[in-house]
């Protein structure tokens, strides 16, 4: 017996179908065909046998063992779910007895939306009094599934998702990374362009092989990602995946599976306008096992990261490592109950806010796969409560690899929604979150000298917290971005070498929503030092202002010199709020100049609020 017929006969049984074809009035490159797209069945690499099925199937529709092994192979790629439940039902009333078709064909109503016919048919796959113990557990919990995708279905969030056009080609684009002020985007690609083209597992050549993945990069220029480039210093013939970036865009951590069959987590850090090569995490993120997934917390001291280590819930759990003084990871803490399941949790993303956190989980609480979830960090730094962010982001499918920009509004995903470019494309989302969800002030700029961008170091001081160090960088290129947390003070000091540094001080305590400020400093010793713009546009959740003229002292950006330093304090009105109850939208555009003298420094600060003819509030006040 050949081996198709073999296979086909132990997989499906004897008196499943009315008839096994013979294969020998077939072409043999039909036959091949077969029998390479069976074993790749057998293997459970169904996406890549897929496309043999498809070919084989369109030349014989009337044949239904390939007609159901297409439509279980359609299952696995999202944009073939109509061809599979089509496939399945019409197997299935001519062969009801199949094993395990009840179920599949369940699965696939599901991701088709028809949520009471997946119910019917998989109540009849739960009614066997001989279903196996593993059969039924995963019945029960694709009823879960189901029901939970149903009222989600039923209860639509605000959220808004279009593909993003820019960055997709014919070629999958997946797990999109970026850094918090959204200016640079980074993305695995698999396709034609993948360096090294197609191979085989020994990473030869082979025209029946696959591509690996590469690493691209896009700038966003005029509101818009620029056609991508691929990062072809880091890229190899192997895959290579991005899987996380600093807040900052200063850090890029990949994922490397070394043949040793578990993965690990690699970081590179920008210089100039290259990556470094990627070095493995030192410390304990890395294990014996599965370690894929991470992100960097905005002060770059906790890194939350997936694994698959011992003592954790059950499949993919998140923990969360602490950066110790030799820079390396430890203090490893799972997450807990809350956060973990018995089943996978994967791709977490902490907010520049710092206590907001996503991931993705295959839970009771999941519509299908992976949904994204969300936990707010409590007072004593754990993650208690947690919610399904709803549909339309969540889908039946796996829905994975979420990140949001800094201002909560924008984040971005990758699914192979029917209709994309290439089988996966990014997709962006307007996520229609509550305004006050995401508070925190973004300050970033330029760094200059004598009309040149120069490095500096630059340490972020808790004003508020004894001057408690909150994080040291270094810019680059002359640029920086630094995300802070609402409510408290901060002092940011800029130095570069024997150069006089220029400190900024900044009150962040009342922002109660997404505020970014600009910063440019120059260290020459002229007028116009440093020139700051605060744009904030904030939505304002629950308060109607009560305006009124307070004077209050406002000192600007000082520069600090070796010779006595004297301030002089411009007092200018300032708005102050008295919360009541509606909803504004808040749009203040304040200009602040320092001048500075070279023996002393005299901070004169002008600040011109604009207030609308509805009440207008400044969302924080730029105290320096």
């Amino acid at each position: 017996m050949k081996i198709n017929q073999l296979i086909l006969f132990c997989l499906l049984g004897s008196s499943m179908f009315s008839q096994i074809t013979n294969t020998r009035k077939w072409r043999f490159s039909e036959r091949d065909s077969l029998d390479n797209a069976i074993l790749l069945y057998e293997e459970k690499n169904y996406p890549i046998a897929l496309p043999i099925f498809e070919k084989v199937y369109t030349n014989h529709p009337k044949e239904e063992f390939i007609k159901y092994l297409y439509g279980i192979c359609c299952l696995y790629k999202s944009d073939k779910y109509e061809e599979a439940v089509n496939a399945l039902a019409e197997v299935y009333t001519n062969n009801p007895r199949i094993d395990m078709l009840e179920y599949d064909l369940a699965r696939a109503y599901h991701y088709n939306y028809k949520f009471d016919e997946a119910i019917e048919i998989l109540n009849k796959h739960l009614s066997y009094k001989r279903i196996r113990p593993e059969d039924k557990v995963n019945a029960e919990l694709l009823k879960k599934y189901i029901y939970n995708a149903k009222r989600l279905n039923s209860n639509l969030t605000k959220a808004k998702i279009s593909n993003s056009a820019s960055v997709n080609s014919d070629g999958d684009e997946f797990t999109p990374v970026i850094s918090a002020d959204e200016s640079v985007m980074l993305f695995n690609y698999v396709g034609t362009k993948s360096k090294g083209g197609k191979l085989n597992s020994r990473m030869l050549p082979d025209v029946s092989g696959f591509y690996n993945s590469d690493i691209y990069f896009s700038q966003k220029k005029n509101d818009k990602f620029q056609e991508p480039v691929a990062l072809d210093y880091m890229n190899t013939s192997a895959s290579d995946a991005v899987v996380s970036l600093s807040q900052d865009g200063q850090v890029l951590f990949t994922y490397k599976d070394l043949t040793d069959g578990h993965g690990d987590i690699y970081a590179s850090y920008l210089s100039g306008e290259k990556y470094s090569q990627p070095a493995k995490l030192k410390g304990k993120v890395n294990s014996y096992s599965w370690d894929g997934h991470c992100s960097l917390s905005a002060d770059g001291k906790t890194l939350y990261f997936s694994s698959e280590r011992n003592g954790g819930y059950g499949g993919k759990d998140i923990y969360k490592a602490t950066l110790l003084a030799d820079s390396t990871w430890g203090k490893v803490v799972n997450l807990g109950d809350s956060i973990n399941t018995a089943y996978d949790e994967d791709s977490p993303f902490i907010h520049s806010d710092g206590t907001t956190l996503f991931y993705s989980s295959k839970g009771e609480k999941s519509s299908g796969g992976y949904d994204v979830f969300r936990s707010v960090m409590e007072r004593d730094s754990t993650f208690k409560r947690t919610e399904n962010i709803g549909y339309p982001i969540n889908t039946p499918d796996d829905d994975i690899y979420f990140v949001l920009a800094a201002n909560g509004s924008r984040g971005y995903y990758s699914s192979g929604k029917k209709g994309g470019a290439g089988a996966m494309d990014i997709y962006l989302v307007e996520t229609g979150f509550e305004p006050n969800r995401s508070a925190l002030l973004l300050v970033k700029g330029n760094i200059t000298k004598s009309n040149e961008t120069v490095d500096a170091e630059i340490k972020v001081e808790i004003a508020s917290n004894n001057n408690s160090v909150y994080k040291k960088l270094r810019s680059n290129n002359g640029k920086y971005l630094i995300a802070l947390p609402a409510g408290a003070q901060y002092k940011i000091t800029f130095a570069k070498g024997d150069l006089p540094p220029h400190i900024l001080s900044l009150n962040a305590r009342n922002i109660t929503g997404y505020v970014e400020r600009v910063q440019n400093v120059d260290f020459d010793h002229k007028l116009d030092t440093a020139k700051a713009i605060v744009t904030p546009t904030v939505l304002v959740a629950g308060v109607t202002p009560t305006v009124s003229k307070v004077s209050t002292p406002i000192v600007s950006v000082t520069k600090v010199s070796t010779s006595t330093v004297t301030v002089t304090k411009v007092t200018t009105p300032t708005v102050v709020v008295t919360p009541t109850t509606s909803v504004t939208k808040i749009t203040s555009t304040v200009n602040t100049t320092t001048t500075v003298s070279s023996t002393s420094t005299v901070a004169v600060v002008k600040v011109t609020p604009t207030v609308n003819t509805t009440p207008t509030v400044s969302a924080i006040t730029p105290t320096v």
